[in-house]
């Protein structure tokens, strides 16, 4: 079987993808990372948020574009659902680094799991490798609760 990659639409929703998350840390503060904040001992280095959101957004990226490809009634409001967690996440840095509402940020980190979560079983009735794909995205939203709520306590 010979899979035909599209791709004015697989650069389109991964380089779409990747540009939010880049427009999102930038506007965010992110690109100064925790300084000014207290951190747990788990934090990770700052190059290896980098490479896991970049990884991160190239595979939700290509999941988006697996759900596209498909066609037929229920992808739109997938990808609708995939369109609302990428606005959810893109404000999450803005609200936890610039503002410093690490509480706040993490009821809204919660709200994205959600529907990230809503996201991947709508991808998985379409495209089972679309809604695989967001599993990572699921376990590094975990780990950022985890850190997010660390750092309210030590804050």
């Amino acid at each position: 079987m010979t899979v035909k990659i599209k791709w004015k639409p697989l650069l389109f929703w991964t380089l779409g993808t990747l540009a939010v998350g880049a427009l999102s840390s930038v506007v965010g503060g992110a690109m100064k990372g925790f300084n000014g904040i207290n951190t747990p001992s788990i934090t990770p280095a700052p190059a290896v948020f980098s490479i896991a959101w970049t990884v991160l957004y190239l595979l939700m990226g290509v999941s988006a574009y697996l759900v596209y490809e498909a066609k037929g009634g229920m992808t739109k409001k997938a990808l609708a659902l995939y369109v609302s967690q990428l606005a959810v996440n893109f404000l999450w840095p803005v609200f936890f680094f610039r503002l410093h509402a690490f509480t706040f940020s993490f009821i809204w980190l919660l709200l994205l799991a959600v529907l990230v979560i809503i996201t991947a079983v709508e991808f998985k009735k379409i495209r089972p490798a679309a809604g695989y794909l967001l599993i990572p995205y699921i376990l590094w939203l975990a780990f950022a609760g985890v850190l997010n709520c660390m750092v309210i306590t030590l804050n």
